[in-house]
């Protein structure tokens, strides 16, 4: 396994922990929207993954706390990929 898929498997985690443990809820609702619209679970989290990848890429370059908010916005923006 690639160093590239180890940190995406990481990623996923977090989303399938995120779902599990419904926090943040708007998760769920996120997955709940993409596959009503039409998008394969695996994909769909793979897009939530994106934007946990996104979030943590800010935590560290800015080595500033998790910001929910931002977060969550990225999340409803999907599937536009977040910047």
């Amino acid at each position: 396994m690639t160093n590239k898929n180890i940190v995406r498997d990481q990623f996923l985690e977090v989303v399938e922990n995120q779902l599990k443990e419904n926090q943040p809820p708007e998760t769920q609702h996120t997955l709940d929207r993409l596959l009503e619209e039409g998008f394969k679970e695996k994909v769909a989290k793979e897009l939530l993954a994106t934007c946990v990848a996104t979030e943590m890429f800010q935590v560290i370059s800015s080595n500033m706390p998790f910001d929910e908010k931002r977060y969550i916005e990225n999340l409803h923006r999907l599937p536009d990929l977040p910047e």
